[in-house]
């Protein structure tokens, strides 16, 4: 696949990952007439010799120039302001999600359940499979039902991290002594990549993050069975 083609957001597996991606058009096409209405403007005005010594203001295109920006930023702010109470908005959740960033790996425990906890560590070289992507593939996955609201609470026990995956747009630091709250819910089955977004030391690259989403009987079942 040509680089040009990768190097755009990843496919959006929550809703809000979804609306982030069209805000992200929505702002682009934008941007785009913008640019093509000053290239323009500035070729003609290069090409264009003619001269007028009488003409001193034109105080119809300084309105103009005033106002169409302020429009134009009304159209960007308002998509981005929803998007943002969105993106703070915690419903009731089925479930709740304690991640604790170490240095460097992660801990995860499922408040809702007694026994349910565990570390999440780097797959190491030597148990790499070939369906594994290196550097990214981790020994304990987490696991969520999906089409449920999840409700994530984020801390760190030695220094600062941040626990994102980009494609349910999930960016959250994990700050010692805090808790930080985000939610999400996942639309679709699949395997979810991410990795800490702060620079938290030497092994900073090396706190991969994975996420398999499930339907809720597949759920109920992993989660007795690693209660046990």
């Amino acid at each position: 696949m040509p680089t040009w083609l990768t190097m755009g957001l990843q496919d959006g597996a929550s809703p809000i990952m979804e609306q982030l991606i069209l805000f992200h058009d929505h702002t682009l096409m934008i941007m785009l007439m913008i640019l093509t209405t000053v290239s323009y403007m500035m070729i003609m005005l290069m090409k264009n010799k003619n001269v007028s010594r009488f003409m001193l203001e034109g105080q119809l295109i300084e309105t103009t120039w005033t106002i169409a920006p302020a429009i134009i930023l009304i159209f960007i702010a308002m998509p981005s302001l929803r998007l943002l109470y969105l993106m703070d908005e915690v419903h009731t959740p089925s479930l709740t999600l304690k991640v604790v960033g170490h240095q460097w790996y992660w801990s995860y425990e499922y408040s809702d359940f007694t026994k349910l906890e565990f570390d999440s560590y780097m797959t190491q070289n030597d148990d790499y499979q070939p369906k594994n992507f290196r550097l990214l593939e981790t020994d304990n996955r987490i696991v969520i039902p999906m089409n449920s609201p999840i409700r994530t609470i984020v801390t760190a026990a030695d220094v600062l991290h941040s626990w994102a995956i980009p494609s349910l747009g999930v960016k959250t630091d994990a700050t010692p002594g805090r808790l930080n709250q985000t939610s999400f819910s996942v639309s679709r089955p699949g395997v979810l990549y991410g990795q800490c977004s702060e620079i938290c030391g030497a092994n900073h690259s090396f706190m991969p993050i994975v996420m398999e989403s499930v339907t809720a009987k597949s759920f109920i079942n992993w989660a007795s069975k690693m209660s046990e």
